[in-house]
């Protein structure tokens, strides 16, 4: 091992409150930076400046990276970079002199409603195990709006009669409803999990080896499951949590209670992830807003009064 990876595996060793997917990111993204820096013969941290992480970034870019991609890059080097002064190793951290890309408000499409209704509501061999966990999944992802590191995370002690527990980024903790299907339809999977896990397995999903549910497995299985179910598009778990995002904001228009259910620290975050129906917006603006209503019916004239 080289001294530039012994620093990047003790830094990430050090980062014991982060998640497996958030180190696993890190990790991806402090090999690409070293195996530029061995490119550039760099010997050792010391010689880390704002120069050669402009140029690690632009190749990143040339290659193909998204403003997204390049964004979380730009965070681990920051994070690094930090820890490399901590260590005494930098007297500044260069990265902290690189502005973030810029970031484009992806807007992710949600299934349309009744195609998603159909979907949960076609039938399906109840007498296969595994195709009663999937259901449960997607009735789970649905219901509550679940991240996929979160679905798979769950214990079955984190549920309960009408809600559940989870954890979410930062670990942060918090509690959501259970829908009435998505009740059932759990209900229905513990009744049949014994015949896939023992008792001592504490995972809420598992495997067809009693193990718990990989993420990748959940995304495999919820396409097969739009492609059996005769759903005409790409379903995978995010869409199924703006779905669930999207449809109870068009509902409720309550834009901080849909920003708690998804456990977005910021409610920016949650304008990105969930659409308003525009019809509402416009009739609360022509309503509410003084510059919006017509003020010629009360006699007063626009052209009337100071202007600023």
């Amino acid at each position: 091992m080289t001294v530039l990876q012994d620093h990047c595996e003790r830094y990430l060793a050090s980062l014991t409150r982060h998640s497996d997917t958030t180190r696993a990111a890190y990790r991806q993204d402090l090999k690409a930076l070293t195996g530029f820096a061995l490119e550039a013969h760099l010997a050792d941290w010391h010689a880390l400046d704002v120069t050669l992480l402009r140029r690690f970034l632009g190749r990143e870019r040339t290659r193909g990276l998204g403003a997204q991609t390049l964004a979380r890059r730009l965070s681990t080097l920051r994070g690094f970079g930090d820890y490399l002064v901590d260590q005494n190793v930098l007297s500044t951290n260069p990265a902290r002199l690189l502005d973030t890309p810029r970031k484009r408000a992806a807007l992710p499409r949600p299934v349309d409603i009744d195609a998603l209704s159909h979907f949960l509501d076609a039938p399906f061999d109840e007498a296969d195990p595994l195709e009663v966990r999937d259901h449960a999944m997607a009735e789970l992802f649905y219901s509550s709006g679940l991240r996929l590191s979160e679905l798979t995370g769950l214990d079955r002690s984190h549920l309960d009669s009408t809600r559940l527990r989870v954890r979410g980024k930062g670990d942060k903790p918090r509690q959501l409803p259970l829908g009435r299907r998505a009740r059932q339809a759990l209900d229905n999977w513990l009744s049949v999990r014994p015949l896939l896990a023992n008792d001592a397995e504490e995972a809420l999903f598992v495997s067809k080896r009693g193990s718990r549910i990989t993420q990748r497995s959940v995304q495999l299985r919820l396409n097969r499951m739009a492609i059996e179910r005769g759903l005409p598009e790409h379903l995978h778990p995010h869409r199924l949590r703006h779905s669930f995002a999207s449809h109870l904001l068009e509902s409720s228009q309550d834009l901080r209670g849909v920003q708690e259910l998804l456990g977005h620290a910021h409610l920016s975050t949650t304008q990105i992830y969930t659409r308003l129906d525009w019809q509402h917006l416009a009739e609360v603006y022509d309503k509410a807003h003084p510059r919006a209503r017509n003020t010629h019916a009360s006699g007063e004239d626009d052209d009337q009064g100071s202007h600023v």
